[in-house]
């Protein structure tokens, strides 16, 4: 019989607990969360997104990545901007956002590079992999 310790959902749900955890208590001084951040990631990396567009990339549904931009607006990070279509919502950068873009990619990248650390080079390319395997369908 296999012990709830080897369950695979156990061991991810933890390991996303640390993860998660860690992430936000260092964007505590920033404001955000760490989904609010993975949107700035996205945006970062591709700016004037439809919301559509940037629910596909960060996989969540518009009830969801609508809370979130909200908030985001709410708190200068993002403006959001009605095309000619009504229906159709890009999101572009606030001004805060361009002014703390460099601090913010480097930080998030020691983050990263401190939660991998306990992993060779090999290994965190290997797990890296790995899960993004495991999210295919």
């Amino acid at each position: 019989m296999i012990s709830y310790s080897d369950v695979i959902l156990f061991i991810l749900s933890k390991a996303n607990q640390k993860v998660y955890g860690t992430f936000k208590m260092r964007l505590l001084p920033y404001g955000l969360t760490p989904m609010q951040a993975l949107v700035l990631h996205a945006l970062y990396e591709e700016e004037n997104l439809s919301a559509g567009e940037l629910g596909r990339r960060l996989a969540l549904d518009s009830a969801t990545l609508s809370g979130v931009l909200d908030r985001m607006t709410e708190g200068g990070w993002i403006i959001k901007n009605q095309k000619e279509d009504r229906r159709v919502l890009n999101i572009s950068l606030a001004d805060k956002s361009r002014r703390c873009r460099e601090k913010f990619l480097r930080e998030t990248e020691e983050l990263n590079q401190e939660m991998l650390s306990i992993f060779s080079t090999e290994e965190r390319l290997l797990l890296v992999r790995m899960l993004k395997d495991l999210r295919k369908p």
